[in-house]
């Protein structure tokens, strides 16, 4: 960044005097602030200070802090993943219906995005069975909130903040057919599964025919080129069967901490 030096000053002469906000040190131009406490006491209707990043800062907080909150509790959950335009009666739709129903009879908490589609289909399931049915969902312009088979839900202003909740309070995922979220979402766990930033965190992609091209897309050019190990394609396990689908990631998961009903 370019600094105009209007007074020739010797950049060997003393620094100038310097004003703290908490841990942030200000000089020179970026000293003519208003004080924190000053923004914080106006009243005026016209102030930016919801806007500004600090106060951002304290949103994203209490997003985490609503979040770990309300999921604390929880006990052994898996993951939900799929389109949010699956149409209700659709083979997919029935297949996530299928999965959350398995899921909930495991003794096992079902969380989703809480969107329709796929989402809507396995907080279904999880009802029907009596589980516990958890939808995290996330402000978008083209979605109306939750669906109405969420018994516990929790709206996200951050995308990074929802994130943290699927990984941190399910013991692994599954994964229908679904768009760009899905992918995100599924990369995010196979990053952090390669990373060894969680352990013993089964993947399971249900749908053979829609899946394969990417894995062969991952396996003939992605890792020929070096950019993974052919290993890191036994991060994922694929099949057609909700049943073996649940199984893998129910057994996969219980020598690792996960106790679920038999």
């Amino acid at each position: 960044m370019h600094r105009q030096n209007s007074q020739s000053k010797s950049f060997d002469s003393l620094p100038d005097p310097a004003r703290r906000k908490g841990s942030v040190v200000l000089r020179r131009s970026q000293a003519k602030t208003e004080q924190s406490d000053a923004y914080l006491l106006d009243t005026r209707e016209d102030q930016d200070f919801t806007h500004s990043d600090p106060w951002r800062v304290l949103r994203i907080q209490s997003e985490f802090v609503e979040g770990f909150g309300a999921l604390a509790g929880l006990g052994p959950a898996i993951s939900v993943f799929g389109s949010a335009r699956t149409p209700r009666g659709s083979e997919r739709y029935n297949q996530a219906e299928k999965i959350g129903e398995l899921i909930a009879a495991a003794g096992v908490a079902v969380i989703t995005g809480g969107g329709p589609g796929a989402m809507e289909a396995a907080n279904k399931g999880a009802v029907a069975a009596g589980g516990i049915s958890v939808g995290l969902g996330i402000e978008l312009p083209f979605e109306t909130g939750l669906n109405e088979w969420v018994d516990l839900g929790i709206n996200f202003r951050y995308f990074f903040a929802r994130k943290t909740m699927f990984v941190k309070y399910s013991q692994g995922f599954i994964v229908l057919p679904g768009g760009y979220g899905t992918l995100d979402e599924l990369f995010e766990a196979l990053t952090l599964v390669q990373t060894e930033k969680v352990t013993g965190f089964p993947i399971v992609l249900v749908g053979i025919a829609y899946w394969s091209p990417l894995l062969e897309w991952l396996r003939n050019t992605v890792a020929v080129e070096g950019a993974i190990s052919v290993s890191d394609l036994d991060l994922v396990h694929i099949t057609d069967d909700v049943e073996e689908a649940v199984d893998i990631v129910v057994n996969s998961a219980r020598p690792n901490g996960f106790v679920a009903g038999d």
